[in-house]
């Protein structure tokens, strides 16, 4: 061993010891996390019907993956079922590592049957729960999982440490083959099938006509426990629930929030919410409920199961496990009240919200029809469509939006028209695979207008790619210029944003990962009727602001 420098030594040489044992701790504490998936058929019983569904290594949901911040983490996923398949990891930045993004015809072609594709990417500066998800076709009802990131080693939680956690993943339910109930909505050009059930932890719990297993938690009295609630639902806005007890929110799409106490969680689909609850109830057993919540309008358009409610249950240790849960109260299928509340009500943590803006974008979310397409076998007249400032989105089919511009060949792929604005009234729908350039670094403030047409609901809106600030939201019209109404100290930051039917919501981010970034609604039925656009993030002028190479084993469009 190297005997240590003499007094005499200089400071700056002391300086750079401290350093190189400060970097190589870090790297020290860093680690790979590998994982792989193997995506296949597996039968699966449920609500007394035996039905093939698609899924990670033959669980369902699939596998967690459970990382410390700053892990490299890489998944090895194998496509062994018979449809085009990529893994989206929702929430995670993918800084310098778009292709690894996992959005088909966006970053990447899709991964097809019989074939595999490593994922890699780090989660560096991130913390809290995400989840993964098939990001082709309807396959989300099913290829889902959590995605968790801890304080790295000697880091702790800026909130109590719990006692124990608990991850909580709420889905959907379909007794029949997704990606049929998928293609029969779109070659109709209708909304699709409502599902058959709501899902905690993959089980439809005690209160369907013909039940299942229910996912039961066990817990320690007057203890701390913490959830790591998600919404994997396919098209359905969630309530969340559980009899007896209050929940502390302290997180976010993985980001920390300012501690807010409610008894009722929202969760949009793509949302996240970490919540404290404190086990200190009269020892017992009790519902965790999950019920839909209704936003569009009007009503006699609504598709989703009002009367739907899965349930998982929350036992305390030394009940017996037959004991009648209590169940809670829970909010009217449309109670927009009680979901507004919740939205408006979070805050995030101190922040510096990035400033002066750069690039000012008005977004109308809009719901209407287009003549059925020729492929469309089934449609007559017209079909359900949406759109983006009058744009219906289409995703291109011979390259990936991340291809053509890496090898700055845009043409034939799409074009960088995007309108910053609302058109005017009664501009046409038009369909398109349109684009909004963003120069490198510049900050994006843009204004998601959600009018009360007809029809019209709570669009979902997720931003690959980042999180952004929510600086302001309401009900009605934004009035232009309106910015005496923001937060600029403490915003709560998110990844996935519910703007509310008939309002709007303010959000800014910083442009400072260049690639193709989709945002997009996220129910799952809006996004090939058009409900989406892409921002094309310019690279810097240094090598760490630049797109990399894809990798090797990138796959190819077939």
């Amino acid at each position: 061993m190297k005997p240590l420098q003499p007094r005499s030594s200089s400071m700056a040489q002391l300086l750079w010891l401290a350093l190189g044992l400060l970097l190589a701790s870090s790297v020290a504490d860093a680690a790979t996390a590998n994982y792989t998936f193997t995506v296949q058929s597996m039968r699966i019983n449920q609500l007394c019907n035996s039905t093939d569904i698609i899924a990670v290594n033959g669980q369902l949901p699939g596998p967690t993956i459970d990382v410390f911040e700053g892990d490299e983490v890489v998944v090895d996923v194998i496509n062994g079922s018979p449809y085009n398949l990529t893994v989206h990891w929702h929430g995670i930045m993918q800084l310098l590592t778009p292709w690894a993004d996992g959005t088909s015809m966006v970053t990447q072609c899709p991964i097809q049957p019989n074939s595999s594709y490593t994922y890699r990417f780090n989660v560096t500066g991130q913390e809290g729960t995400l989840w993964w998800h098939a990001h082709s076709s309807f396959l989300r009802a099913t290829v889902y999982g959590p995605l968790i990131i801890r304080p790295r080693n000697g880091s702790a939680y800026p909130f109590p440490a719990p006692d124990q956690e608990v991850p909580v993943v709420l889905g959907e339910w379909w007794s029949r083959n997704v990606v049929d109930v998928e293609k029969d909505a779109v070659m109709s050009g209708h909304r699709p099938v409502q599902s058959d059930a709501y899902t905690v932890n993959g089980l439809t719990g005690q209160l369907y006509q013909c039940a299942n297993e229910t996912f039961t938690a066990v817990v320690q009295p007057n203890t701390t426990v913490l959830l790591r609630v998600i919404n994997a639902a396919l098209n359905t806005h969630l309530f969340f629930k559980v009899a007896g007890h209050n929940f502390t929110v302290v997180a976010v799409d993985a980001c920390y929030t300012a501690n807010y106490t409610t008894d009722t969680l929202v969760l949009a689909p793509g949302n996240t919410v970490d919540a404290l609850i404190f086990t200190g109830a009269a020892p017992g057993s009790y519902y965790m409920a999950v019920q839909p919540h209704d936003t569009i309008s009007p009503s006699t358009m609504d598709t989703s199961n009002d009367n739907s409610t899965a349930t998982a249950i929350l036992l305390y240790n030394g009940t017996s496990a037959t004991a009648t849960p209590a169940m809670p109260t829970m909010p009217n299928n449309s109670d927009t009240t009680t979901a507004n509340a919740f939205y408006f009500g979070l805050r995030g943590v101190a922040a510096e919200v990035p400033s002066p803006v750069d690039v000012n974008m008005t977004i109308e979310l809009g719901l209407g029809q287009l003549p059925c397409d020729a492929t469309q076998t089934s449609c007559t007249g017209n079909s359900f469509a949406a759109a983006m400032n009058g744009v219906s989105f289409r995703l291109p089919s011979g390259m990936s939006l991340l291809e053509a511009q890496f090898n700055g060949s845009p043409g034939g792929v799409y074009t960088t028209d995007f309108p910053d604005g609302v058109p005017p009234n009664g501009t046409a729908m038009v369909e398109g695979t349109k684009v909004r350039s963003l120069p490198y670094n510049s900050t994006v403030e843009i204004v998601l207008q959600n009018p009360l047409a007809f029809p019209a609901e709570n669009h979902p809106i997720h931003l690959h790619g980042f999180n952004f600030f929510v600086l302001a939201q309401g009900l009605g019209i934004f009035t232009p210029g309106n910015t005496s109404a923001y937060n600029l100290v403490d915003p709560v930051a998110r990844n996935t944003i519910a703007v509310p039917t008939g309002g709007w919501a303010v959000i800014r981010f910083l442009a400072n990962n260049p690639g193709m970034w989709f945002f997009h609604c996220h129910l799952d039925a809006h996004v090939p009727m058009g409900l989406g656009m892409v921002f094309a993030v310019e690279n810097g002028t240094t090598p760490d602001s630049t797109i990399p190479p894809p990798p090797a084993d990138l796959p190819m469009c077939s």
